[in-house]
């Protein structure tokens, strides 16, 4: 059996997220803790209790996933799981999926994604933008009406995330964006939906952040991975110091190659995916690839 570890992005978070594991797993407190002492504010808190509109500030809900996530993962440890073949992350989770993989340390990588997120939040502020999810039209069509909607409208939107087959994520600003769902709907998209997210991530508009997260990247102590983790960008393997700072730099406005990436995996060997994470939208994506795959979700208690 081929494993590969898969760590969620934004839009995975609830409140109450972790609360469980900070109860009963004594390694998973403890990253909770070190994050809450890192930060210099009770980020637990806000992942246990909320409010929702706190935890969904983006400054705060990208720690707070990473956080999460990488509390299940010591968790899986103290349970005695193996470290899988491959790792890949959405988005966000593409951080966590590097810290478990031990390209930079956890409380680096939790200094990262709060100044990611707190450089994001400023850039949606200044450049407003919106996200739509588009249902049950390939990405080249997606492609076309993104390219229609701009021209028309004179303004910037673009495929973000490449999901799953029939799940395209557009981005960009909210007119052109508007239009675009508008196209979609008349190509027959099966839904449409604006996601609940006041930033275009993945798109041309988080370019004034890119500076300074270039900056803080570069100033990050990152090593070589050890395990392969599946890029973002160029679905393929980030195996060097390098790659993983081009790879950082670039996914803040380029998309999300997600099943490409997953097609890599599979093509790799990989028959068993495990979401390490809240939710399970990364399994769903995986059985819209390939149904043969074995999924797994963590559930505490049961399996891990």
């Amino acid at each position: 059996m081929s494993v590969a570890f898969l760590f969620p992005g934004q839009g995975s978070q609830h409140v109450g997220m972790g609360r469980e594991l900070y109860d009963n797993a004594p390694a998973a407190r403890a990253v909770f803790d070190q994050a809450d002492e890192i930060l210099g504010f009770s980020l637990s808190q806000i992942c246990f209790e909320g409010p929702e509109d706190v935890l969904k500030d983006t400054a705060n809900q990208q720690p707070a996933l990473y956080v999460t996530s990488l509390a299940m993962l010591a968790r899986m440890k103290e349970q005695g799981w193996e470290m899988p073949a491959f790792a890949a992350g959405h988005s966000l989770g593409e951080f966590s999926a590097l810290a478990a993989a031990g390209a930079f340390s956890f409380a680096d990588g939790l200094k990262l994604v709060r100044r990611r997120g707190e450089l994001m939040k400023a850039a949606g502020e200044a450049h407003p933008g919106a996200m739509a999810a588009i249902l049950a039209l390939d990405v080249p069509t997606v492609e076309q009406i993104c390219r229609q909607a701009s021209e028309e409208n004179g303004r910037i939107v673009q495929v973000a995330n490449d999901n799953c087959p029939g799940q395209v994520v557009i981005s960009g600003d909210e007119e052109a964006l508007d239009l675009a769902m508008a196209l979609a709907t008349e190509a027959k998209a099966r839904k449409v939906v604006k996601l609940p997210i006041t930033i275009a991530a993945h798109s041309p508009l988080m370019a004034p952040a890119a500076d300074a997260l270039a900056e803080a990247i570069d100033a990050t102590f990152i090593s070589a991975p050890q395990m392969p983790v599946i890029a973002n960008v160029t679905a393929e393997p980030l195996t060097d110091p390098d790659a993983i700072r081009a790879e950082l730099k670039a996914q803040l406005t380029s998309g999300v190659a997600w099943t490409a990436s997953m097609n890599y995996l599979l093509a790799a060997g990989v028959d068993s995916f495990v979401e390490v994470g809240p939710g399970d939208t990364l399994l769903s994506f995986s059985k819209r690839i390939n149904r043969k795959a074995k999924r797994v979700k963590l559930v505490l208690g049961e399996n891990f």
